[in-house]
C-alpha cells in the first residue's frame, strides 16, 4: 500500500539529461480518473456500492492514478433511486483509495450544491464537513455561470472543513469567454482563498490554443497553484488541449478508460499516457494486467443492469457539438426528448403539407436552435443545469414553431431565475426581446447575491427527522441527505425508491424483449386550443410523480401553481400552470411515462 499523502507531490521527476552541472527535470503529468464521470457521461445510473468496492483495489493496482473521482454531481441522488444509502456508499468507496495514498474527488456546483436547484447555506457548509468526514479529500465546485460570489462559500466551507478547495472554470468558447475573462474568475477565487484551479470543459468545446494560454497566464501569475484539466472527448478536441495545457504547466489531466472512455465521455487513460511520454513529460507506467481487471469488472456491471440505461450515441463523437456547445454527458436525455416530440412535430408538419423530419434532422435542427438562442440567453455555459435550461428552451422553441408559436412561448421557472439573475450574473447581455418578454409576464430581474435568496433551513429537516424517529447519523450525513435531496431521501426510508428501482429494471428488460404498446401523446397538441381548451404540455422526459393532494377535474389552479411533479433522470421538475384555470381533466396518472411536448392537463 502507498503511503497516504493529501497534499503531497508524489515522487520527484526523474532527469531527462545533463547539461553542465544542472539537470534538465522531466515534467511531471499526473492523472486522475474520473470514474464517478464516466457512468454519468454515458447512462442514468452508476455502479452499486458492493460493485464499487470490487472495483477498487485492481484502481489501485493501476498504478498510474493520483486522483479518482470518486462522488458528487448526482452520486448521491442515483444511490437514493436505487433505495441504496449513499452515506455507506461514499464511505465504502474511497476507504480503499484513502489507505493507499490515492487522492478522492468530489464535484459539486456551488449554489446548486450536488442538486440541480439552489440550496440554502447552512446545507452547503454541512456538506463539506460531511463529505470530508467520508473519506473525501477534494472538493471541485463550479458555478455554471462562473459568477465568484456563488463560489465564495464554496471556498470558505471547503477549507474549513479541510478539504482542498479545487475552484472550477466553467470552459466554454464565445465572444464574452476569453483568456481575460477567466483571469478574472481565477482572480477572485484565488483572494478567497481557493487551493486549486481546474479547467472544467464539459463539453470539449475549449479551443486548444487559447487553453494552454489560460494555464499559462495562471501560473505565471499563481506559480504554485496546481491547475486541473477536465475535459470531454465528443467533439474531439480535448486530446489536442490536454497536449497544449500540460505544455503550459498543468498538473493533472482527468481521463477516462474502456468500456466508458471516448465517445460522450472522456479520453482513455492509454492514449493519452502514450501522447505525454511522446512529449517528453514524466508519466506513471499502466499495470495492464490490472487495467484489463478493472476494463472487465466495468463491463460486467454495464452487463448486470447498467446497460440499460446507457444510450448507444452516447458511444460516438460527433463534431456538431463544437456549434451547439452541448456538453456529452446530456446527449443520452437529449435524444430521449427528441425521440418524445419527434412523432408530433411531423404530425403537426404534415398537417401543414411541409415535408417530414428524420430524426437526425430534428437533431441538427436542435443544435442550429441552441446556436441560435444561446448569445439571446446571455451565452451562460452550457453545463448542468444551464445546459439542460438551454437546451429545454430550444427544444420547446420548436415544438411551438411548428405549432405557429413564437420562440420563448414556453419557459420554465428554473430558466426565468437564470434569465432574472437569481442564479447569478450572466456572461453576455440578455437579448431585448426576452427583457421586454420579462417585463410582460410581470418579472423582475435581480441584482443581488444568489445565495440571499435561499434562507437556513437545517433546523427544519432536523425536525422532521425528530418527529419521524430518525437519526441525523454519524457526522449528520443522514440530515445532510434529508436537506440536500428531500423528496428523494423521503422515498429511499419508505421503500418507495427500491420498488420503483426494481420495477424500472423489469420494464427496460420486457421491453427489450416485447415490442412497447403504442403511446398516444404528441398528436394531441393539434388540438390544443380548438374550442376554448388549453393544455399544460411536459417540459421534460419522465415519470409523472402526483402530489399529496391529487389533481381532479374541476379543481382551480392559479398561474404560477406548481401542480405536479415530472420524475426526470434523477431529479424532479416542476410542472407550473401558466394560467388561472379550471381542470377538465387529468390526460396522464400517477406512474405514466410522459415525453417533453406531451400533453399533461385539459383546462376549460
Amino acid at each position: 500500500m502507498r503511503k497516504r499523502i493529501i497534499f503531497g507531490a508524489g515522487k520527484p521527476s526523474e532527469p531527462l539529461k545533463k547539461s553542465g552541472n544542472f539537470a534538465i527535470m522531466k515534467k511531471k503529468i499526473r492523472f486522475s480518473l474520473v470514474y464517478r464521470d464516466m457512468w454519468q457521461s454515458s447512462g442514468k445510473y452508476q455502479p452499486r456500492v458492493d460493485q464499487l468496492t470490487a472495483v477498487a483495489p485492481h484502481i489501485v493496482d493501476m498504478g498510474c492514478f493520483d486522483r479518482i473521482e470518486t462522488n458528487g454531481g448526482a452520486f448521491e441522488q442515483v444511490q437514493l433511486l436505487f433505495g441504496e444509502n449513499p452515506n455507506k456508499a461514499v464511505r465504502e468507496w474511497t476507504k480503499t483509495f484513502n489507505g493507499a495514498g490515492i487522492q478522492t474527488h468530489m464535484l459539486e456546483r456551488a449554489l446548486n450544491g450536488i442538486r440541480m436547484y439552489p440550496v440554502p447555506a447552512d446545507v452547503r457548509k454541512l456538506m463539506y464537513k460531511v463529505k470530508k468526514a467520508q473519506g473525501v479529500d477534494i472538493a471541485r465546485s463550479f458555478c455554471g455561470l462562473n459568477d465568484h460570489r456563488n463560489l465564495e462559500l464554496s471556498v470558505r466551507y471547503a477549507r474549513e472543513a479541510g478539504m482542498i478547495s479545487q475552484a472550477a472554470l466553467s470552459i466554454t468558447s464565445s465572444p464574452v469567454h476569453t483568456v481575460d475573462y477567466y483571469m478574472g474568475v481565477v482572480d477572485r477565487v484565488v483572494e478567497y482563498g481557493a487551493d486549486e484551479i481546474c479547467l472544467k470543459d464539459m463539453a470539449g468545446v475549449g479551443r486548444p490554443a487559447s487553453l494552454g494560454e489560460l494555464v499559462k497566464r495562471i501560473k505565471s501569475k499563481y506559480p504554485g497553484l496546481i491547475v486541473q484539466y477536465h475535459g470531454h472527448s465528443g467533439p474531439g478536441m480535448s486530446v489536442a488541449s490536454m497536449l497544449e495545457v500540460a505544455r503550459a504547466g498543468a498538473d493533472y489531466l482527468d481521463v477516462a478508460m474502456e468500456p466508458l472512455s471516448w465517445g460522450m465521455v472522456h479520453p482513455d487513460i492509454i492514449a493519452i499516457h502514450a501522447v505525454m511520454k511522446d512529449a517528453g513529460f514524466d508519466v506513471p507506467e499502466i499495470n495492464m494486467d490490472a487495467y484489463m481487471k478493472v476494463r472487465s469488472l466495468t463491463q460486467e456491471f454495464i452487463d448486470d443492469f447498467l446497460g440499460f440505461f446507457i444510450d448507444t450515441r452516447n458511444r460516438q463523437m460527433t463534431s456538431l457539438l463544437i456549434g451547439s456547445g452541448l456538453p456529452g454527458g446530456m446527449m443520452g436525455s437529449m435524444m430521449a426528448d427528441l425521440k418524445g416530440v419527434h412523432q408530433g412535430i411531423n404530425a403537426a408538419l404534415k398537417a401543414k403539407n411541409k415535408p417530414e423530419l428524420s430524426e437526425d434532422e430534428l437533431v441538427v435542427w436542435l443544435f442550429r436552435e441552441v446556436e441560435h438562442i444561446w448569445p439571446m440567453m446571455g451565452y451562460p455555459p452550457l453545463v448542468t443545469p444551464f445546459s439542460q435550461y438551454v437546451k429545454n428552451v430550444a427544444l420547446m422553441n420548436i415544438v411551438s414553431r411548428v405549432n405557429g408559436k413564437d420562440r420563448f412561448s414556453m419557459i420554465d421557472p428554473n430558466t426565468w431565475d437564470m434569465l432574472l439573475g437569481r442564479a447569478g450574473t450572466l456572461p453576455g447581455p440578455l437579448a431585448p426581446e426576452l427583457i421586454q418578454l420579462a417585463k410582460n409576464e410581470g418579472l423582475e430581474f435581480y441584482e443581488g447575491n444568489p445565495q440571499d435568496n435561499y434562507p437556513d433551513a437545517l433546523e427544519g429537516y432536523r425536525k422532521e427527522m425528530e418527529d419521524n424517529g430518525w437519526s441525523p447519523g454519524e457526522d449528520d450525513e443522514e440530515l445532510f441527505e434529508l436537506a440536500m435531496h428531500d423528496r428523494q431521501y423521503r422515498d429511499y426510508r419508505s421503500g418507495v425508491a427500491a420498488k420503483r428501482f426494481i420495477k424500472e429494471i423489469e420494464d427496460r428488460k420486457a421491453a427489450l424483449s416485447v415490442s412497447a404498446p403504442a403511446k398516444v401523446t404528441s398528436k394531441k397538441l393539434l388540438a390544443a386550443h380548438e374550442d376554448g381548451i388549453a393544455f399544460i404540455y411536459s417540459g421534460t422526459t419522465g415519470t409523472y410523480s402526483s402530489e399529496e393532494e391529487p389533481l381532479t377535474a374541476g379543481r382551480e389552479v392559479s398561474k404560477g401553481e406548481i401542480v405536479m411533479y415530472i420524475l426526470s433522470g434523477r431529479t424532479f421538475s416542476e410542472v407550473v400552470s401558466d394560467r388561472d384555470a379550471v381542470i377538465n381533466r387529468l390526460i396522464i396518472k400517477n406512474g405514466d411515462k410522459v415525453s417533453k411536448g406531451d400533453p399533461l392537463i385539459e383546462f376549460r
